[in-house]
Formats: structure tokens, sequence, C-alpha cells
């Protein structure tokens, strides 16, 4: 399929989707990207309905274009035993005088009936899904909404099952990625696939466009992303090194330097695969833990330890989430990096093509 042919169809010049980063996108990305011809993105799976609605109005005022707004559909286990993790972090709560939080913090929810309501009222021109799909009534709330439905797959396996419930677009999501894994099928650890082996195996098994994502951050990744058969990508890291990008100075700092060199895929962070720049907790513990409780639990035990690290300016115990690409990043606003990032692109495959 033509690249940017899936969303022409969506209202956006440009084939590239301003990949959803809780914590460190929002409005303000969402809007540059926009304005850039491109298709902005809300992270919701840690906003209230209220929060949901708030921000696409916001987005909306500001900015003429689609809007794709992100859930996650994680299986919640409302309460977990974490003591073995408890035990784990023991040393560092005594380090830094603070123990496990009193009260809970809020949770990542899955996408439910308050939300699909959400989706039903502001109208998105696309709604995403990350971890699998809802369930069908949900799913089919959303399709009656008239929003264009993506979901992420890091197997082939997974393409086809997204496919096969009726996606409009299949997220191919390469082991490069920054942020969660979407993986949602069981497999084996290790079988993990870099974006250009995956990319056009998911091509030539499904149906519908496929949008790359993952160690994207140039425009020789967006040309070689066509090139294997992609419709569109989908930038994340590139975007974090915008102003417009909400992540704090000491993460913005690690990007830009030799640091960005080296990610770590680590479950220590919420108790699911993502992958991060190293903080102290993953170099001494060790990237992935058995005693780390399923997402999004692993996150709770570490809240007051961050909230205390932080404000000694240090990222001990704080998500720093990059793809492998970072230091392909440039500091320029959104806008501007699309708007360039897209011409280039487009020249590259164009002579690819003659």
């Amino acid at each position: 399929m033509a690249a940017g042919h899936a969303f022409v169809a969506v209202g956006a010049e440009a084939p590239v989707i301003q990949a959803p980063m809780a914590g460190a996108g929002g409005v303000a990305l969402a809007v540059s990207v926009i304005r850039g011809g491109a298709v902005g993105s809300l992270p919701c799976a840690l906003l209230d309905a209220e929060a949901v609605v708030a921000q696409v109005a916001a987005v909306r005022a500001a900015a003429a274009g689609p809007i794709n707004l992100n859930f996650f559909c994680h299986t919640l286990v409302e309460t977990v035993d974490d003591g073995a993790w408890r035990r784990l972090l023991a040393p560092y709560y005594a380090e830094y005088g603070v123990g496990p939080p009193a009260t809970a913090p809020a949770l990542r929810r899955p996408f439910d009936a308050a939300m699909a309501a959400v989706v039903e009222s502001v109208r998105p021109e696309i709604v995403s899904f990350h971890f699998g799909l809802p369930d069908r009534a949900l799913l089919d709330r959303v399709k009656a909404s008239g929003a264009r439905i993506l979901s992420s797959a890091t197997s082939v396996a997974e393409a086809r099952w997204l496919a096969a419930r009726g996606v409009d677009m299949v997220i191919a999501q390469g082991f490069e990625a920054g942020g969660h894994s979407a993986r949602f099928l069981p497999a084996p650890p290790g079988t993990e696939i870099g974006l250009f082996a995956l990319l056009p195996q998911i091509v030539d098994a499904v149906d519908v466009p496929v949008i790359a994502a993952g160690g994207i951050a140039d425009a020789r990744g967006i040309a070689a992303a066509f090139a294997l058969g992609a419709s569109a990508v989908q930038l994340g890291t590139a975007y974090l090194h915008t102003p417009e990008a909400t992540i704090g100075a000491a993460h913005r700092a690690l990007l830009a330097g030799e640091a960005a060199a080296v990610t770590r895929f680590t479950n220590l962070v919420t108790g699911r695969l993502a992958r991060a720049l190293p903080n102290r907790l993953i170099e001494e513990v060790g990237p992935v833990s058995a005693d780390a409780p399923p997402f999004p639990h692993a996150s709770t035990a570490l809240a007051e330890l961050k909230a205390a690290a932080e404000a000694q300016g240090r990222t001990d115990f704080s998500p720093m989430w990059s793809g492998q690409s970072a230091r392909l990043g440039t500091p320029e606003p959104a806008e501007a990096l699309t708007r360039r990032l897209v011409a280039e692109a487009l020249g590259q495959h164009a002579r690819l093509k003659d």
C-alpha cells in the first residue's frame, strides 16, 4: 500500500503518528504534531474520563487535524502480594528514610465502559490500544463512533489476531521501541523481533495497512519503513527531544548525551517489560526481577522512593523511557521536526523507487 494512503482518510497530511507516551506527551505535543500535518496522540491510560474530555477539547481548540486517543487493555488484578518486592526495596527505603506509600496511588486502568462513553462523546479520528484489544462489546462501541481502530503487534501471530478482530490498521512494534512492549500473546523470553525483520512479515501476513514503530527517529528510518511496506510510521523517542515533551530535565539531558546509547528492557518500573534508560535501581538489581509484582503494581512500592530521589535531583527510581534510536534525535519544536522528517523521508523514498 502506498505510503500515507491510510492516513489521508483521517485527515492527516503526513503518514506519521506521534506515539502516545504517558508522562512524556500531552496536549502541547499533540497540538504541535497536528500543526505539522501528522496525527497527534493523547495517552489516556493515566487519565480519568473528565481529564480525557478536557484534553481533547484543548487540542481541538488549538489545532485542526486528527487526534489519536490511546488506551491500555491489560487485565488488572486489583490487589497483589508484593511482599517480596518490598523486601527487595527495603535497603533503599532505609537509605531515603521513606517506606511504601500509606495509600496506593491510582493504577493504570484498562479501557472500560466509562472510556467508551468518552470516545462516543469526543469522537476522535483514531483510537489505539496497547496490550491487545478490549472485549467485543466495548470494541463495537468504538467502531460505531466512527473512529479508526489501531493496536500494536510484536509478532506475526499478534498481527493476525488483531486483523481477525477487525482493526483498521496494525502497528508493527519492533523490539527497539521505547516504553512498554505491546506483547499480549504468550511467547518465550528472548523471541522478541526487531522492526525491520518484523515489519515485512506483518505486511505480508495481514490485509490492513501497517504502521511501523520502533527505532525510527530520522528520515532514513522512515524511508526504510516505507520501502518495507509500511503505510505510515509511529515516532516516539524522536519527539522526546522536543520542547513540548513533558519529561524532566535529567531525562532530557541523558537523552542528549552518550548515556542514550544504552537502553535496558526492564520490568522493575511497572511490572511489565518496557525499554528505558537505566537508572540506579535497574543497574543494581538487574533489569528483570521475578520479585516485581505484575503490571501496574510494581510502581506502587516505588512511589515514595521516586519522589524522595527526585526531590534531590536524582533519577534513581524514575522511569526514563527511551527507544534505541535516541541518539538520532534533534532538539527542535515538534511541528518543525514533523515537517522536516516527512519532507526528507518522502524525498528519499521517491529516490528509492526510481
